[in-house]
């Protein structure tokens, strides 16, 4: 038996701006993993799997040992790993085999609600891998990653790779994206094989980076799903701003408690070009990583409210919910106590972050966060997986 783990990821910094090409971000891998475990089988392959539902899926190849026809579909992501490395695999000339996958996941609650802490970038990422070990590719980190985000992009057209690449690096690292709308046009025109090392890779790169230590990571989740692609496309479409206002927050509501004082009403923000957003987040994201890079948890803390403001003028002059109710308390929360803290990833529910010094007493923050219906996770750093080669 073969047996894989891919850590999740929490965005940083950089949400949004990221899915354009060359845009970089700051995403910390966690401490929390899916798992698959790969047997070979005689004469048919299935995926047995609590994340999608009871039934196995089943998978046969069709008469020439090449094309994998499929007789369930529940696991897009999982079935595009799949034939991409399938694909690769016969390009290099690897009698193909049939195997049963079977998965399971720690990055949900225990009724199956997700954290929003990237399960299918994590599941890709470790399908990919037990893929490659099986036929014995011998793929390095980065080629790894590549075919993770190859086989992403032909589900997700729009997805960035940023949480690929937490998984499939672990620690934290800045990233940035490659042309994905390039990459899946040349491996549709090329196949896999050149989509691997295609110019399109350009401007796509990550490294690792270290957080102060005088600095810890909090986490919360607050309960409610959040769509990302969603939320991404409503910010990229012309004209968001005069969309009617978004919905209410859905989720339970706050435990009664003393809520933390919002102050004034933010103005409503001019309507800005999205370029103008992603200038500024290039910015900021560049100030983070310094800020890591010196060990200056003064600036980094600056820098992540900076962040957050970024993100509240985003959601108001796209009209998107980005920063909830209970992501603003969560915020607020966590400043009231001298931590920096903003919503993780798109927004609209799932997790917010906040960095707090050692020496804060963290446990008045998570206390006020629970007061507020607001759950903390106890997450950590995922180790780092080997170097990073260049892309």
């Amino acid at each position: 038996m073969i047996e894989t783990r891919a850590p999740g990821k929490l965005f940083i910094a950089g949400e949004y701006a990221v899915v354009s090409p060359g845009q970089p971000a700051v995403l910390v891998a966690v401490d929390r993993c899916i798992t698959v475990r790969l047997t070979e089988s005689e004469d048919s392959g299935r995926i047995h799997s609590s994340e999608y539902g009871q039934a196995p899926l089943v998978w046969h190849r069709e008469e020439n040992g090449e094309a994998i026809v499929l007789e369930h579909r529940p696991a897009d992501y999982v079935l595009s790993a799949i034939s991409t490395v399938e694909e690769l695999r016969a390009a290099r000339g690897a009698a193909p085999r049939y195997f049963d996958l079977e998965i399971s996941s720690e990055l949900d609650d225990t009724d199956g609600r997700k954290f929003g802490l990237g399960s299918s970038a994590a599941v890709t990422v470790a399908t990919v891998a037990a893929l490659a070990e099986f036929y014995e590719l011998r793929l390095s980190p980065a080629e790894r990653f590549k075919l993770a985000l190859l086989a992403t992009i032909a589900i997700s057209p729009n997805a960035s790779g940023g949480d690929l690449a937490a998984s499939t690096f672990g620690g934290w690292i800045r990233y940035s994206s490659p042309d994905r709308a390039a990459l899946r046009a040349h491996r549709e025109a090329h196949g896999v094989v050149s989509a691997l090392n295609c110019s399109q890779w350009a401007g796509s790169s990550a490294r690792r980076i270290t957080p102060p230590a005088s600095l810890d990571l909090l986490v919360g989740w607050t309960g409610s799903p959040a769509s990302t692609e969603h939320l991404v496309k409503r910010v990229h479409s012309p004209g968001a701003a005069q969309d009617a206002a978004p919905a209410p927050e859905a989720g339970p509501a706050p435990e009664a408690g003393p809520a933390p004082e919002a102050g004034p009403a933010p103005v409503a923000a001019e309507p800005r070009p999205f370029s103008s957003f992603a200038a500024d987040s290039h910015t900021l994201v560049e100030d983070l990583v310094t800020a890591f890079d010196d060990d200056d948890a003064q600036a980094a803390l600056k820098t992540i409210r900076a962040a957050r403001s970024l993100l509240q003028r985003l959601g108001e002059t796209s009209g998107s919910l980005i920063e909830t109710a209970t992501l603003h308390q969560l915020c607020e929360i966590a400043e009231a106590h001298g931590a920096a803290a903003k919503p993780s990833g798109a927004g609209g529910g799932d997790c917010g972050i906040a960095l707090a010094h050692s020496h804060t007493d963290a446990q008045t923050i998570l206390t006020g966060w629970e007061a507020a219906g607001i759950r903390p996770l106890d997450l950590g750093t995922h180790r780092e997986e080997g170097e990073i080669d260049e892309f």
